[in-house]
């Protein structure tokens, strides 16, 4: 075989495996939250305040629930291998459970993206578990 058809296969650490997968996810839900605002009637429940964050509270949640994936590109690849894999691990698995319900109550004609990037985003997720389970110990 030719010496030019080969092509360099580096081990990529699994901290910057987790990292990625956290940013794809991450960029996931901004796409859909945004897709959301060319719903009927989205732009006029974000006008009359009569939308699913219609108070302080439930806006400063969702600020909080939302900051974790992000939070966690960067904590990924900073974090001693143990509380990585274990803050891996718990947030993988509650993103994906939030994502089922969401796909889930998500279902109708207009939200057909929605629920395509809740699977999308569970399919990230769950790869954040396995990598996150399977972390090779020294």
């Amino acid at each position: 075989m030719n010496n030019s058809t080969k092509f360099e296969d580096v081990q990529i650490n699994v901290k910057i495996i987790l990292a990625g997968l956290w940013a794809s996810v991450t960029l996931c839900y901004l796409y859909g939250d945004y897709f959301e605002l060319y719903t009927p009637g989205k732009a006029r429940g974000l006008v009359e305040g009569t939308n699913l964050l219609d108070s302080p509270p439930k806006l400063f949640l969702a600020s909080v629930v939302l900051a974790i994936p992000a939070v966690m590109v960067f904590l990924s690849l900073i974090l001693k291998p143990a509380l990585n894999r274990m803050l891996n691990l718990i947030f993988g698995i509650f993103f994906t459970f939030i994502m089922l319900f969401i796909g889930f109550i998500s279902f109708s004609d207009w939200y057909l993206f929605y629920v395509f990037l809740a699977m999308v985003e569970c399919i990230i997720t769950i790869l954040i578990i396995k990598y996150a389970w399977y972390w090779k110990k020294v």
